[in-house]
């Protein structure tokens, strides 16, 4: 490599085919016509999904992704489980493996899980040919390069004929993306993180940027700073959820209206609007795990009253799910052992088929727990995802038209056809903004559900004076009365 002028990468590997990997490549291989990018994953099926499913069938849901594959699969984008052979004829990897919390040891609950990153550092060490810029793609705890850049240095190998003298350099580069607009996030960022100690690495990846993305936008930092931009970006937008959620809490008991509050505090330009939408809570694979691991970090420092300033996100956030819990129970006489209760939305949020921390997980196991009897619906997340969420089997011939009598907990059946999901059910429940749900027809299905009947909206979806002149009763968070 030219020591004067950054690296010209005209190879990519990307190691992790998820919800970072595979969009953020796909959108550089769009882009960067004359970049060969490879996606690699240890899960077969997964790797076949994106090289033979048609755009539809992809594993991951988000809208325009399909088109953009269909554009570059098997011209620059290529997906493989050949991880040694795509790191060795990689310029530049990238990391975008799960970083999980960890469930036991030092830090259980709250520091994230490293064994995958760690494992992905060793194999670019082991693999990798001359020189390569390793960037930290992954949600990481600050000072994770620190530990890539050990296990790399420590594994340097000797030059020899085959293989010229390795050489790294380690950047981040964290992902600012919205599951459900990721690519429009990607295409038009607000901003490009790059962080690291090596300028020329740096300009190597601005400059593959510098395709779409106009170079204002780019920004470096040092390492530190860079992962540090990452975790509280995630905890700010988390924090703003659980303060319009506990304001929503204060509404309906006072007769203010949650919608109405959020119209005038995001009017104000030094706060703005943007995630100012009451709901049952936030979900998805980072904000819980990004405040943990901020949790984590001010302990580790000495920092209590930070520690626990953080901590008391996720206490609200929990407490959200665990309320409308409580509020769909009491609204249904009190009692909702062996009655049928329509939940529409699993995944965390619309346009995606993530479940990941979604709040449909604990507000459905604490209805399962009370003993009613859940069909629910979600257009892109199948059945088996939810079982795996729930870790309860489904009950395939769960029907409101048979006596139950749930003495413990209460089962559940996955629903295809939303139409016919209305018999006799007790209540339904909205636990995801998906657009298919605002265009049912509620004096319609009224008279297919079993009365007093309920419409539970968690999302602010629907207009109340269609649910009550249809005859249900409606209640909608932060609406008080």
């Amino acid at each position: 490599m030219n020591k004067l002028e950054p690296m010209k990468v005209k190879k990519i590997t990307c190691i992790g085919a998820g919800y970072v990997g595979g969009p953020t490549m796909a959108v550089i291989a769009d882009n960067c016509p004359e970049i060969i990018v490879t996606i690699v994953d240890i899960d077969e099926n997964r790797i076949n999904a994106w090289k033979y499913n048609p755009i539809n069938e992809l594993p991951i849901y988000e809208p325009k992704l399909g088109e953009i594959i269909e554009r570059v699969r098997n011209k620059n984008l290529f997906f493989s489980t050949d991880i040694s052979e795509s790191i060795a004829n990689a310029d530049m990897v990238f990391l975008a493996v799960n970083t999980p919390t960890k469930t036991k040891g030092i830090g259980s609950g709250q520091a994230s899980d490293l064994s995958m990153l760690e494992s992905c550092s060793r194999e670019v060490a082991k693999c990798s040919r001359g020189h390569t810029i390793v960037v930290e793609k992954s949600t990481v705890p600050v000072r994770t390069a620190e530990v890539i850049k050990k296990i790399l240095d420590a594994n340097l190998k000797k030059e020899d004929s085959s293989n010229p003298q390795q050489t790294f350099s380690v950047i981040s580069n964290p992902e600012f993306l919205a599951e459900g607009t990721a690519i429009s996030d990607l295409n038009n960022p607000d901003r490009v993180l790059i962080g690291g100690d090596n300028e020329l690495a740096i300009e190597s990846l601005a400059d593959i940027y510098s395709h779409w993305v106009d170079r204002s936008k780019i920004i470096k930092t040092n390492l530190w700073s860079s992962e540090l931009s990452k975790l509280t970006s995630n905890a700010f937008l988390a924090q703003r959820i659980s303060s319009i959620n506990s304001v929503a809490e204060i509404c309906e008991v006072t007769g203010a209206n949650i919608k109405e509050v959020s119209k005038a505090i995001g009017l104000d330009n030094r706060i703005g609007k943007k995630f100012l939408n009451s709901g049952p809570g936030f979900g998805g694979s980072c904000f819980q795990k990004d405040i943990l691991n901020l949790v984590y970090l001010c302990e580790y420092f000495g920092l209590t009253r930070v520690a626990r300033y953080w901590q008391s996100v996720i206490e609200l956030n929990d407490w959200q799910q665990e309320r409308i819990s409580k509020l769909i129970t009491e609204n249904l006489l009190g009692n909702i052992s062996s009655k049928f209760i329509l939940i529409l939305g699993f995944a965390f949020k619309a346009n995606t088929n993530d479940t990941r921390e979604s709040s449909a997980i604990q507000i459905s196991l604490n209805l399962l727990e009370e003993g009613a009897n859940l069909l629910i619906h979600d257009p892109q997340v199948n059945s088996k995802q939810i079982s795996l969420d729930l870790r309860i089997e489904e009950t395939t011939s769960l029907s409101p038209d048979t006596n139950y009598n749930n003495k413990d907990k209460g089962k559940w059946k996955y629903v295809n056809n939303l139409s016919n999901s209305f018999s006799q059910v007790d209540a339904v429940v909205i636990l995801t903004e998906w657009e298919e749900y605002k265009l049912i027809d509620w004096k319609k299905v009224t008279k297919k559900m079993r009365k007093p009947a309920w419409v539970f909206d968690t999302r602010l979806l629907l207009e109340e004076k269609n649910i009550t002149d249809a005859g249900l009763n409606y209640w909608s968070v932060g609406n008080g009365r």
